[in-house]
């Protein structure tokens, strides 16, 4: 019987944590501090880690530990030399949020494109009530056919959002930032063509030397002033202060940022205290959430674990 310690289960939300217990005894925590890591996962042979950073100095006096589950893609906060070094395997899970991420990309265009918080709130604050008016034009909104939508980022979620953009009837290009991804199925494109030719600009790349402040002012400063940037990716291919001034100067129609440089966001962020903060969508890095995305994952883990003890290759991340 193993001891399976779960460092930062809340990150899951809730899901049935019982389905590890058939490998033995579970250690629930709601999150976990730094200095907390040592003493719970002493003595544990699996451990379970959203984004809790697992390193040397905190790994090595885990003398029984096993496999290390990465509850994500991302496994950035795991020493993965110090674990392949001493026998620790490490697991993560890809692929079980490429629906609800590209569906949360649809949301927060739709509602930027159709400025929907304002026609709502119109509605709710009882203006719409007493205005006398069937109808308020109050701000134009425009259809997505015949757009151009550029992807930065091809991959499973890139693909995902192309071909819901093509049933809305919209033209999609594609930047590679490695230069290396090539797709028959839609134009690829250098950056600044990109940025030039895009009514929408979504981001589902990772970050990485070519990414990161991929998005600064001088990028937003090529963008149409009638277009509007999407990040799904990673918060700093963005840079952040850029982008403020970008919304705050009208250089841009709009912003959607579903991950931010540092998380949870600051409240001294620039995006937050944007006065144009009306042409911004700000969501808590929700996008890979959906329910079914969760559970997706959940069960990959556990089938990453009942693989590891019958001794095959799954869901391994390697060096």
């Amino acid at each position: 019987m193993k001891k399976i310690v779960i460092l930062d289960g809340q990150t899951l939300g809730e899901l049935d944590f019982n389905a590890l217990k058939e490998f033995g005894e579970v250690v629930y925590f709601d999150t976990t501090k730094p200095e907390e890591v040592v003493e719970r996962i002493k003595g544990a042979n699996i451990v379970l880690t959203n984004k809790v950073v697992l390193t040397e100095d905190n790994l090595k006096e885990a003398k029984s530990l096993e496999l290390i589950c990465e509850t994500a893609t991302g496994f950035n906060n795991i020493d993965i030399v110090y674990a392949k070094n001493n026998n620790i395997a490490v697991t993560n899970v890809a692929g079980y949020a490429t629906n609800t991420v590209a569906q949360h990309t649809f949301a927060t265009v739709l509602s930027l494109y159709d400025k929907l918080p304002y026609y709502d709130n119109f509605v709710k604050s009882g203006e719409y009530a007493k205005s006398g008016l069937f109808t308020n034009l109050g701000k134009p909104f425009y259809e997505l056919e015949g757009k151009t939508w550029g992807i930065i980022g091809l991959g499973a979620i890139g693909r995902r959002v192309a071909k819901i953009a093509e049933a809305f009837g919209i033209n999609v290009i594609y930047y590679s930032t490695s230069g290396k991804n090539s797709n028959s199925d839609y134009k690829r494109v250098d950056f600044d063509e990109l940025l030039k030719s895009s009514d929408i600009i979504s981001i589902h790349a990772p970050l990485n030397k070519d990414t990161q402040g991929l998005i600064n002012y001088n990028a937003l400063n090529k963008m149409k002033k009638t277009s509007i940037l999407v990040n799904m990716g990673r918060g700093p291919i963005v840079v952040e202060k850029d982008l403020a001034r970008a919304i705050d100067e009208e250089l841009i129609a709009g912003a959607a940022l579903d991950v931010f440089e540092v998380e949870p966001i600051a409240s001294d962020n620039p995006v937050v205290l944007a006065k144009n903060n009306d042409r911004l969508v700000l969501t808590p890095h929700i996008a890979w959430a959906s329910v079914e995305a969760r559970n997706r994952l959940f069960k990959e883990v556990v089938n990453n674990i009942k693989a590891f003890y019958n001794g095959e290759i799954r869901g391994r991340v390697e060096l």
